[in-house]
């Protein structure tokens, strides 16, 4: 029990308090299209293979390794994880905002809790979903959303300038579940990318090493992989 009470103490410690949202005043009713927009500009404009190095703190202590995304065009992924010595497998194939598989189902759920902020780790925001209240501010530095559909909310701010980044935070019925905030270089692309969870805390940093336009992926990309042993 100690040594659980230690760990747990330990993830606090490495689990940075999230300040308020840096959202900007004046966010003001916007037309959904708008958003989508802004959303699909975000994306690559090809296929991309991306590889990064991944670090999670938890609960039950901190481990890290290799991972890879393969985006295919319009919204297609499928994302691996395999930690230190090929130990702590995960992966998925993401469409959109579900989840076609994912393996085992547990790990990746406890890993990224909520798609929007799945894909905001790469850079990438999600279009309101249907019949959201949509809302936006944009100037000179800042752009920023909020999607409000029942009691779920969504929001994003995209700041421009020598340390442009991307923040995503979702809530479920009003509870916050997760934030992301994502850091471009100079080419527009991730290098690295922090989502931290309140409850039960943790925290997942990626490293981006490699970003590079892919051909199409082999059909059998996209199947789940055999259990693990």
């Amino acid at each position: 029990m100690r040594s659980a009470a230690l760990i747990a103490l330990a993830v606090v410690a490495c689990t940075p308090r999230l300040p308020p949202l840096p959202m900007p005043v004046g966010l003001m009713v916007a037309p959904p299209e708008s958003a989508v927009r802004w959303a699909d500009s975000s994306r690559p404009l090809e296929n991309r293979d991306i590889r990064f190095r991944f670090l999670l703190r938890d609960e039950e202590g901190s481990y890290g390794g290799s991972g890879r995304a393969r985006l295919a065009l319009p919204d297609s992924i499928r994302f691996d994880l395999r930690g230190s010595l090929g130990a702590a497998r995960a992966s998925a194939f993401v469409l959109g905002d579900s989840a076609q598989w994912t393996e085992p189902e547990e790990r990746v759920r406890n890993l990224v809790p909520n798609y929007p902020l799945f894909w905001a780790m790469l850079g990438i925001a999600r279009p309101p979903p249907r019949g959201s209240a949509v809302r936006g501010f944009a100037d000179s530095v800042t752009v920023a959303w909020q999607f409000a559909a029942g009691g779920d909310t969504v929001e994003y701010v995209r700041e421009r300038g020598a340390n442009p980044r991307l923040i995503a935070e979702a809530r479920q019925n009003g509870k916050r579940i997760g934030r992301v905030e994502t850091k471009f270089g100079p080419d527009g692309f991730p290098v690295s990318s922090r989502l931290i969870v309140p409850k039960p805390a943790s925290r997942l940093d990626l490293t981006f090493h490699q970003h590079t336009k892919a051909a199409p992926f082999a059909p059998d990309t996209w199947l789940r992989p055999a259990p693990q042993p």
